[in-house]
């Protein structure tokens, strides 16, 4: 698989880098498009077990679409990447498996719409986190107004999405948008150790708790309660269950299938 500005390794623990560091990891038509066809292959391959998602440099995660690239659009061709950007971070979520941002600097725009595609956010001490688009006379188009209000609650995310502020590592840990805070060398290590954690335990029930958390999302909450019910028999109905609960009563440790 032949990508340009981005590095993928394949691996139980596999690592998407954007690697566009010069300008600051911004997403523009190749790099969505080349992290679509790595989903696509992260998705058909069961040895992949967690993905982690970065970017290259210490300076950002990503720090936004590439308004350079923007700014040379028509409202049609605007319309068409904004649908690309859905597509792609729903993919994030579409996979079955868990997904950590490693975020490292500058998180804006559709770099913290990327960040919160991912089920969970390591974040630098140095990491900076908005929704800038409305500076530009646009607002949010890969999803950060309707992911945002979820995250960290509707009346911060108006603030944030209608000033176009920013707000740092410190702020996004109290508003729950991140998991933990750690320094700037250990971002990528915490992602690994946990990644580790989470390749631990069964993938059947990762799948079906990712499953039925994303209902809690897409939802009313007497669906969600109805498809948390199915996730749970699902999983009830694994080899690894009986592994797991038979292990548990022998006081030892599991041994997963993963099935």
């Amino acid at each position: 698989m032949e990508l340009r500005d981005i590095i993928f390794d394949q691996a139980a623990v596999a690592t998407l880098t954007v690697n566009r560091p010069a300008a600051l990891n911004a997403l523009n038509r190749t790099v969505l498009e080349d992290i679509a066809r790595v989903l696509r292959a992260v998705r058909h391959d069961p040895a992949v077990r967690v993905l982690i998602v970065t970017g290259a440099g210490d300076r950002a995660f990503v720090a936004g679409a590439d308004i350079a690239a923007m700014s040379e659009m028509p409202a049609i061709e605007g319309l068409e990447f904004s649908r690309l950007g859905h597509r792609v971070m729903r993919s994030f979520e579409d996979l079955p498996i868990p997904v950590i941002a490693a975020v490292n600097g500058f998180a804006l725009g559709g770099g913290l719409e990327l960040a919160m595609a991912c089920d969970l956010i390591i974040a630098s001490e140095k990491a900076r986190f908005g929704q800038p688009e409305i500076n530009l006379a646009l607002i949010p188009g890969f999803g950060g107004t309707q992911r945002l209000p979820h995250r960290i609650g509707h009346a911060r995310a108006r603030e944030f999405v209608m000033t176009g502020g920013m707000f740092d590592a410190k702020m996004a840990l109290a508003l729950g948008l991140v998991n933990q805070v750690v320094a700037p060398e250990q971002v990528m290590p915490a992602a690994r150790m946990l990644a580790e954690q989470l390749v631990s335990k069964s993938a059947v029930a990762l799948r079906q708790a990712k499953a039925a958390l994303r209902a809690s999302f897409t939802m009313e909450e007497d669906a969600g309660l109805r498809f948390e019910q199915e996730a749970f028999g699902l999983a009830f109905a694994s080899e690894d269950r009986v592994e797991g609960t038979r292990a548990f009563v022998q006081k030892r440790d599991p041994k997963w299938q993963h099935k």
